[in-house]
C-alpha cells in the first residue's frame, strides 16, 4: 500500500501532490489494477490534513479513470500507468543511485541535487523538443 507523504515547501497544493503520489506510484508499478488506496481516515489520521483534501485527490484520480470509490469498502486503482519500459527501471534506478551518492560526496545537499536534476531535466526535454 502507497505510503503518502507531504512537502510544504513543494509550491504543489496537497491534493495535487497526493494525485501525484499515485500516479508515479502506477507508473513504476507499486501500485497496480485492483490495489486499495489508503481511507481518507487513514492518511488524514497520517498527515494531519483536512478530509477534504483527499477526497478532492481521490475525485481527481476517480475523474482520470485511475481509481474508483466503493462506498464502505474503500477506493482502489482501476488502471495502471506502468508500460513496456518497466524493465528498464532497474538499471535506471541504479545509475541514478551511484549518481546521487556522487553529488553528496560533492558536497550538494537535497535542495541542490534536486536544482541541478530538474534544471538539467528541463533542458534537455527543452533540447530534444527543437
Amino acid at each position: 500500500m502507497i505510503e503518502f507523504h507531504l512537502d510544504a515547501k513543494s509550491g504543489v497544493s496537497p491534493y495535487l501532490q497526493l494525485v501525484q503520489q499515485v500516479r508515479h506510484a502506477l507508473r513504476l508499478g507499486l501500485l497496480r489494477e485492483g490495489d486499495q488506496l489508503p481511507t481518507v481516515k487513514e492518511v488524514v489520521a497520517q498527515l494531519a490534513i483536512n478530509p477534504n483534501t483527499v477526497l478532492k485527490a481521490y475525485r481527481e484520480l476517480e475523474h482520470e479513470g485511475l481509481a474508483s470509490a466503493r462506498p464502505g469498502v474503500g477506493t482502489f486503482v482501476t488502471k495502471t500507468l506502468t508500460d513496456t519500459s518497466l524493465a528498464a527501471h532497474g538499471p535506471l534506478r541504479l545509475d541514478l543511485q551511484r549518481w546521487l551518492s556522487k553529488a553528496r560526496r560533492a558536497g550538494l545537499d537535497d535542495e541542490s541535487i534536486e536544482a541541478l536534476f530538474m534544471t538539467t531535466f528541463r533542458t534537455t526535454a527543452q533540447e530534444d523538443i527543437a
